[in-house]
């Protein structure tokens, strides 16, 4: 079994309040679900109206699965344009 963890730290320049922010961030996380198996979780910054700090977590009997789905969340994370990806980390656990 593997287990990965990549944890995202990004900017919303839009996002003018908390609400704003909310919205952004709930797309990012049903998309995300949605597509990938992952989970996703924000666990820094709940208060910051501009910022947000994710965890991004999968579980899979192959390595090259998780590193897949990782790839994939990369993506994701690089080419929208309502955020910039300000900072990233992975940890295979």
């Amino acid at each position: 079994m593997h287990i990965a963890l990549l944890r995202a730290v990004i900017s919303i320049p839009e996002a003018h309040s908390l609400k704003d922010k909310r919205r952004v961030i709930k797309s990012l996380k049903d998309r995300t679900v949605n597509h990938m198996n992952v989970s996703v979780a924000e666990v820094g910054q709940q208060e910051v109206w501009n910022r947000a700090e994710l965890a991004f977590v999968t579980v899979a009997a192959e390595k090259k699965v998780v590193e897949k789905r990782l790839s994939a969340i990369m993506e994701r994370l690089e080419s929208n344009h309502d955020w910039i990806l300000m900072e990233v980390g992975t940890e295979f656990l």
